[in-house]
């Protein structure tokens, strides 16, 4: 991605965010990559921008809260996604 804007931090928490609704896309890239294999390093640097050797601290923290918040959407945001709560 050329541009994301993105948070250090994904959001945590029961509740689905506006964060998470822009962010959707983005989460299941990072389910695919996963799936697929792709190391946190080439993820992290093709869909953040992040240079994990340059910031290897930030650029994991980036990709792990990212992921971590991807899988809670496969397991409990996406209902919330599904019956369109409000945002």
């Amino acid at each position: 991605m050329l541009k994301l804007d993105y948070h250090e931090q994904a959001p945590e928490g029961p509740a689905l965010t506006e964060y998470d609704r822009r962010h959707v896309k983005l989460y299941m890239r990072l389910l695919d990559a996963e799936k697929d294999g792709a190391s946190w390093r080439e993820a992290v640097e093709i869909l953040f921008g992040i240079c994990p050797d340059a910031d290897p601290d930030r650029a994991r923290r980036v990709h792990d809260s990212h992921l971590a918040r991807a899988h809670w959407m496969t397991e409990y945001g996406y209902r919330q996604l599904r019956r369109g709560l409000p945002h």
